[in-house]
């Protein structure tokens, strides 16, 4: 086996030591508000098996970084909305911590939900049935 210079887990917490976290109590008060725009993450298999966030923007991550993009041939219009605040969301946290900080590379401004959908579902948020 190869060794690594750095493991996943060191990659999710220096990304979390530079991006903003939130947490799900606060992103569940937060829900509804027309100037936040949740984006899930998560792969659509995900999405189907567990439902999601109700209103959320679907994006999956191997695709973030072109949607977001406005040079890119994939740029979605969503991500171009001036004065929204972005929150993205995974399961759990960690490929959200990950793709947060991407983008904060990139200059689009993002935070993230610190425990994932996980926590959302186990918090009472709403969820809204897994699509067809």
């Amino acid at each position: 086996m190869v060794g690594l210079r750095r493991s996943a887990a060191e990659l999710v917490s220096d990304a979390r030591a530079r991006i903003t976290e939130i947490g799900t109590a606060e992103l569940i008060a937060c829900h509804g508000d027309p100037d936040l725009v949740i984006v899930d993450i998560r792969d659509i298999r995900e999405r189907q098996r567990s439902g999601f966030i109700p209103g959320s923007v679907h994006a999956p991550r191997g695709m973030l970084e072109f949607w977001v993009d406005p040079e890119s041939p994939y740029y979605r219009e969503v991500f171009g909305q001036a004065g929204k605040r972005y929150v993205l969301h995974c399961a759990s946290g960690w490929r959200s911590a990950l793709a947060t900080r991407t983008l904060q590379e990139m200059g689009f401004e993002a935070a993230h939900l610190k425990d994932g959908f996980s926590d959302w579902v186990a918090q009472g948020g709403p969820v809204s049935p897994p699509e067809g």
